[in-house]
């Protein structure tokens, strides 16, 4: 499939982090005569270079839910911005997923594009002892902003779990005061172990099912100071959660999930700027059904 690449933003070329995308070019260029596969391996990787390697004395996931169990919620943001900034970062969750997704206009041909996801949801600790972890938005924009990548929109999201060849089974924990604490982070961070391990799932897979996301959406700039949730699937186009901005910004619980997605797409064989992408009013429903949208509403 040919797909047509028109808008006028982003026909202007390449503007921010031109090395990564030049060198992202000419990969994919050379490697789509190999195959698919072949470009993904080469393409993926470099993406995650914002992200610090992670330090061997780094917290596993367990030593950090200890370390903040006893910290209130303000508390306990700021202790999960540090863990992520100093690249306290699951190896796997570096290994990012192409995912498609693409829009047929009223007239014209077909539009397309390639978005790279983490394979689940953003984490801290090692491969061997990690915990999924829920923040509020405005840590997740400030992680995403550092790390050069996005919040997924409701589109992505459900291409995603198109995408994923393991899906969990969503296991909601009773509603409650204690939805936001430590130990209920924890207890939903084992019951989806408990669930992957039984259903076989390898690290590093792409999975969905189990969180709803945090998400970027327009009505963010309709309602300021909230944070919008989305997903949480119990099959394509069966989300347990509508799209919603009912909570303040400063909000988590245990069921919210992080999925950051590169902050660069692909089009037509180039790496373009997500939020450029967005912003443009011919292009911008490949990524998002909502049409044009702000990146960005931290």
């Amino acid at each position: 499939m040919c797909w047509t690449f028109s808008g006028a933003r982003l026909k202007r070329g390449l503007t921010r982090r031109s090395g990564i995308k030049l060198a992202f070019s000419a990969l994919w260029a050379g490697h789509l005569r190999a195959g698919e596969s072949a470009v993904e391996a080469a393409q993926v990787p470099d993406l995650t270079r914002g992200i610090p390697s992670r330090s061997p004395q780094a917290l596993t996931g367990s030593q950090f839910a200890d370390s903040v169990s006893n910290l209130d919620r303000q508390q306990r943001e700021t202790a999960i911005l540090g863990q992520l900034l100093e690249g306290n970062v699951p190896g796997f969750l570096r290994k990012l997923v192409p995912v498609k997704l693409s829009h047929e206009p009223a007239v014209g041909k077909a539009l397309g594009a390639t978005v790279f996801a983490m394979p689940e949801y953003l984490a801290i600790g090692s491969d061997s002892d990690f915990l999924r972890i829920p923040m509020n938005f405005h840590t997740a924009t400030a992680i995403a902003d550092h790390f050069n990548f996005v919040l997924p929109t409701k589109k992505i999201v459900d291409a995603i779990y198109g995408r994923s060849n393991c899906r969990f089974t969503p296991q909601p924990l009773p509603a409650g005061p204690q939805m936001v604490s430590t130990g209920y982070y924890r207890t939903h961070n084992a019951m989806i172990d408990t669930q992957s391990q039984t259903r076989g799932f390898p690290l590093g897979a792409l999975v969905s099912g189990h969180k709803k996301d945090v998400v970027l959406t327009n009505r963010l700039g309709l309602n300021p100071g909230r944070i919008a949730i989305y997903g949480w699937h119990r099959g394509i186009g069966q989300p347990i959660q509508p799209l919603s901005t009912v909570h303040g910004a400063g909000y988590a619980d245990y069921s919210h999930g992080i999925r950051l997605i590169a902050g660069m797409a692909m089009v037509e064989g180039r790496l373009h700027s997500i939020h450029d992408i967005l912003r443009d009013s011919s292009f911008a429903m490949v990524l998002s059904d909502e049409g044009t949208i702000r990146a960005s509403f931290a």
